[in-house]
């Protein structure tokens, strides 16, 4: 009772005419510079932090919330309509709403994550209300071995269900990391992968990554290929989600925020977990399972409505703890301080009007984001009517200044291209592309979390099942691996009765 009553009190500070034009600039700022392949949510917050030295602390986070929120659902409309990711959180929506767009149903695909991301959003704030002390405590408990076997679930998850065949997945997954292997160790400090080069000690970024494997890759792909067979123009279908969308998706904006936000939650999680995981829950639980890879409307919903629910949760971290889970909640601390606050345990106390006003902000930042951008999808559909040499000749553009801007290394364009072109030829033989970029996601986090393990036990392997939590993630592992067998086997055993 305690909670709703700061919340409360919280709305009467975010519902003034000066914050809500705050969370209206965010919502505005943030889907602009989210539709630019590779300035995700984390740079806009960065390129803005100058930009609110002259307000107070309660606008310039309201504003920061908004970009946040609207950069996520900007990162899924390019990753929608032209199968380039603004960031890596919207992965997964190209996987089947790029299909979706292509057989002229690109605003239903933004319709369904527009819905997902509110509904997410607003399961995930009350979430955040409701249990941010509780998450806290459990995301406290949940040690190297837990962490290590969440990753390796995402790992077999996403390889035994993508491509035409598991042996393809796990290629693509093993190209991912060892691309993520290149730079320096974590733990010994030891050069790896880096042929010399000063410029590669750092690694590859991840944004890099995922902009080089859709949109460079998809580019030179579609351009092999133009003048064969002539570019049909794609059309832009009904702007609106008819009864059996709604039928379809539902459930699936429903589940989204209970895999997304405790995700969020945990130290080391993030956005990118929970949307690989929902894909996979949502393409297990479909009646439609043809339809995957070729537009499945829940493979858009489910993802989306689990990225915006993480988003949520990554603030119960940041708020309750001062540990920051993603790039944002990082820039987000900084601002903190920048202020002279620091998140913890007793920010509660210290500072209620601003934290509450903040989780306020998020109610109405996600009301704001839906009547924005619902009404615009069919506008952003059109997008794909733009001749294809103009629009990819675009996106190479707009790909090669969101890697340049990362680092502001040359080097950076070099790797983009060359990252494009091993894109390009897994598209040519067939091998699934997000298993790659979870590899460079994961892999090095998946990598210190097990040698972190492995030291706490001396070496031994039982250290990597020594708490319940991963004894349980295993299980679920080997259900993944073994269920493939045991329904080849079902059939034959009916076919003999």
């Amino acid at each position: 009772m305690n909670a709703l009553n700061s919340l409360m009190d919280g709305f009467g500070t975010a519902l003034t005419p000066l914050n809500l034009l705050w969370a209206a600039v965010g919502v505005l700022l943030g889907t602009a510079i989210g539709v630019l392949p590779g300035i995700g949510p984390a740079m806009a917050v960065a390129l803005l932090l100058p930009v609110t030295y002259g307000l107070d602390p309660i606008g310039a986070f309201i504003m920061f919330a908004g970009i946040y929120y609207g950069a996520m659902f900007g990162g899924s409309t390019t990753s929608i309509l032209l199968n380039t990711p603004g960031e890596s959180a919207a992965v997964v929506a190209a996987m089947e709403g790029n299909p979706m767009a292509k057989s002229g149903r690109g605003a239903q695909a933004l319709a369904a994550a527009a819905i997902g991301h509110f509904a997410g959003g607003m399961v995930g704030t009350i979430l955040l209300v409701a249990l941010a002390p509780t998450v806290a405590d459990l995301a406290v408990d949940i040690g190297a071995p837990d962490y290590f076997a969440i990753m390796v679930l995402a790992f077999i998850a996403v390889t035994s269900v993508l491509g035409s065949s598991r042996v393809r997945g796990l290629a693509s997954l093993l190209i991912g990391l060892t691309i993520g292997l290149v730079g320096l160790d974590q733990m010994t400090g030891q050069q790896r992968l880096t042929f010399g080069s000063l410029q590669l000690a750092d690694g590859v970024d991840v944004v890099i990554v995922a902009v080089g494997l859709f949109a460079i890759g998809e580019a030179l792909w579609v351009a092999a290929h133009l003048r064969r067979r002539p570019p049909e123009p794609i059309p832009v279908g009904r702007p609106w989600l008819g009864r059996a969308d709604l039928r379809r998706t539902w459930k699936s904006w429903a589940r989204g925020p209970f895999i997304g936000f405790p995700f969020g939650a945990i130290p080391a999680g993030g956005a990118e977990i929970p949307t690989f995981l929902s894909y996979v829950t949502e393409k297990r639980l479909s009646k439609h399972k043809d339809e995957w890879g070729k537009g499945a409307i829940e493979g858009v919903a489910g993802p989306e409505s689990a990225a915006s629910a993480s988003a949520a949760g990554t603030l119960v971290s940041m708020l309750t703890l001062g540990l920051p889970t993603t790039a944002v909640a990082a820039v987000m601390l900084a601002a903190f301080q920048q202020y002279g606050i620091q998140p913890g345990p007793l920010l509660f106390e210290r500072e209620p009007d601003l934290v509450w006003g903040l989780i306020a902000s998020l109610f109405v930042g996600m009301v704001l984001l839906l009547a924005l951008n619902l009404p615009l999808a069919p506008v952003w559909a059109k997008l794909l009517r733009i001749p294809r040499p103009y629009l990819y000749a675009g996106i190479l553009f707009f790909a090669a200044v969101g890697a340049y801007a990362v680092g502001g290394e040359v080097i950076d364009l070099v790797i983009l291209l060359i990252i494009g072109l091993i894109g390009f030829g897994m598209r040519r033989y067939g091998l699934p592309v997000l298993p790659a970029v979870i590899g460079v996601i994961l892999g090095p986090a998946a990598e210190q979390q097990l040698r972190r393990a492995l030291q706490i036990s001396d070496g031994s392997v039982t250290g990597l099942v020594d708490t319940p939590f991963s004894v349980t993630v295993y299980a679920v592992v080997v259900l993944l691996l073994a269920w493939p067998l045991v329904r080849r086997a079902l059939p034959r055993k009916d076919s003999g009765t």
